[in-house]
């Protein structure tokens, strides 16, 4: 017995070509856009990194401002962020709260103290780093400072939520704090919300502490910037697609060797 088998029409294999060329172009340019995209995403925001990395510059090389205009600077709406600050207030160092981190290869703490101000308001201020085995006052008694400071540094912006799902909760019996919620800061130290300023300040490395801790200047400027790396990640794949195209139509187009 014969078996019939039967062919396609040449339109129908034609037909289904078209169609699987048609996808694959538009795989090809959709690719291609949205490569292309990203790495122009990432020159925008080299370029909004450099700007913010400029303007941090010029923060820190200005001279100090009253802690009044940084608090009508942040009731408006303003950017705190790095600008220089002077103030003068008595630490109450039966309040201080601890920042875990890390400084110059050290594993430890920031110290925020409270600062009393002169009009009974407190203000959180990171008085510096200390080892992880002076977490206790006790060992470091010559540095609880007494009577009116008067101290410069920098303001620094609250932070409206934890900044990222991998960081721990803070563990407030324990006051260690992986991330900084100024506000539960503030009310487990048992200061009153509503008399406390709404920002955090880093004391400079002007302020020294007797016996050496806190140690101050902590306060990271070096901001990531790798943009223009993967700005050219992306071009470069664009264009690595782009060659594998032309290379694959050149091999289909070139007449075949007889």
């Amino acid at each position: 017995m014969h078996h019939l088998t039967e062919r396609q029409p040449a339109s129908s294999r034609r037909s289904r070509s078209l169609v699987r060329t048609i996808a694959t172009i538009t795989l090809i340019l959709a690719s291609l856009a949205i490569l292309l995209a990203l790495g122009t995403w990432q020159m925008e925001r080299l370029h909004w990194k450099e700007g913010l990395l400029a303007d941090i510059a010029e923060r820190r090389s200005a001279d100090p401002v009253p802690l009044a205009d940084i608090e009508r600077i942040a009731a408006d709406g303003g950017d705190i962020e790095y600008r220089r600050v002077a103030l003068s207030g008595t630490f109450d160092h039966t309040k201080e709260r601890h920042f875990f981190a890390t400084f110059q290869g050290q594993t430890g703490f920031y110290v925020y103290t409270p600062l009393i101000l002169s009009d009974g308001r407190a203000l959180l201020v990171n008085r510096g780093f200390i080892p992880y085995e002076m977490k206790e006052v006790s060992t470091r008694t010559a540095g609880e400072v007494t009577r009116e400071q008067r101290l410069t540094g920098y303001a620094r912006s609250r932070l409206a939520q934890k900044p990222s799902s991998i960081v721990p909760d803070n563990d407030i019996a324990k006051n260690i704090f992986f991330w900084k919620d100024l506000d539960v800061m503030a009310s487990s130290s048992g200061l009153d919300p509503a008399k406390t300023l709404p920002f955090f300040v880093d004391v400079d490395d002007l302020v020294q502490n007797p016996g050496g801790w806190p140690k101050g200047g902590v306060t990271q400027f070096d901001l990531p910037n790798s943009h223009l790396q993967y700005a050219f990640t992306w071009y470069g794949l664009a264009a690595a697609l782009v060659a594998v195209v032309i290379g694959a139509w050149w091999r289909r187009a070139k007449p075949a060797t007889p």
